[in-house]
């Protein structure tokens, strides 16, 4: 069937759906992204400590998730914000990788930091606000560690794909979509979730599609609803934040699901999964990195 967005997407050569390649899986660490399976990347906004970052990776890992999220460097909106720990942040979550067996995905927010980063995270966020970050996208091209390219603020959904063209064409096409609300004139959430962007984009594009609850919403009652219909309407998994106590978070507190509360969300989940599988999608084709060890060289 032709697709009414073709025209306007298939310019993204390297990473429009075209009939030889519908659905590619990403890999991040041995966690298939884009697969039968609905991947749950869960964790804080920021690394605070090692208790802190320890207890909520085990937590997470026992309930089903399968990658560990936490922020070692930080974009805040306040100069007086806590900006991440940086360094010791990645040598933190690394160490919960060897203790749960999670993949991590953190943020890297300069060009200058993507090698460092590389070292110690299976797959390297870019945030919303560096998606049109061009020396970061293309130094990101060159890393061999795959990306989680979150679509900005104010981005059209063409503006997305273009973005991941910039990676794809610098080297590497091991790209993860994510849709995490975009700023509206509605102020009874932090942003709005397009959910029309889900199937829009696993129509015009090859790459996985996943979705932020916790910033779409920015309270913590509706991210599991908003969990929900991003299963129901195909997404490829979750990125959600969940701290062991919220209200005392350096960092998006108020989104940040209770360690009950992500189990709940799971659980909720499985019906509408169930729907989500009702209808299988295109066999996928497999992109590995090439890097295949944290720390590794090419």
């Amino acid at each position: 069937m032709t697709s009414p967005w073709n025209g306007r997407f298939s310019c993204f050569d390297l990473v429009a759906r075209t009939a030889d390649c519908a659905r590619t899986i990403v890999y991040a660490g041995d966690v298939e992204i884009g697969g039968d399976d609905f991947v749950v990347m869960a964790g804080p906004c920021a690394v605070e400590s090692e208790r802190q970052l320890l207890l909520t990776a085990e937590t997470v890992a026992a309930a089903g998730a399968q990658v560990l999220r936490g922020g070692a460097y930080k974009p805040r909106s306040s100069p007086y914000s806590f900006q991440g720990l940086g360094l010791e942040g990645l040598k933190i979550l690394r160490k919960a990788r060897e203790e749960t067996g999670l993949a991590i995905v953190t943020e890297v927010m300069s060009e200058q930091d993507v090698d460092l980063v590389a070292e110690y995270a299976d797959l390297l966020q870019v945030g919303t606000r560096s998606m049109e970050n061009y020396a970061l996208l293309e130094k990101l091209g060159e890393c061999g560690r795959p990306v989680l390219l979150k679509r900005g603020m104010t981005a059209t959904l063409e503006e997305l794909p273009r973005s991941a063209q910039v990676i794809a064409l610098s080297g590497n096409r091991q790209i993860v979509l994510c849709e995490r609300g975009i700023r509206t004139f509605e102020t009874a959430t932090r942003n709005t979730l397009d959910i029309a962007a889900v199937p829009v984009l696993k129509t015009v594009s090859h790459l996985p599609v996943i979705v932020d609850p916790s910033h779409a919403a920015g309270v913590r009652c509706l991210v599991p609803v908003l969990a929900r219909v991003a299963a129901v309407a195909g997404a490829d998994g979750l990125l959600v934040e969940v701290h062991p106590s919220p209200d005392e978070a350096m960092s998006d507190g108020a989104q940040s699901l209770t360690f009950g509360g992500f189990r709940g969300m799971m659980g909720d989940l499985q019906p509408c999964l169930e729907i989500r599988d009702a209808d299988r999608r295109p066999v996928p084709q497999r992109v590995r990195p090439r890097l295949v060890a944290a720390g590794g060289s090419e």
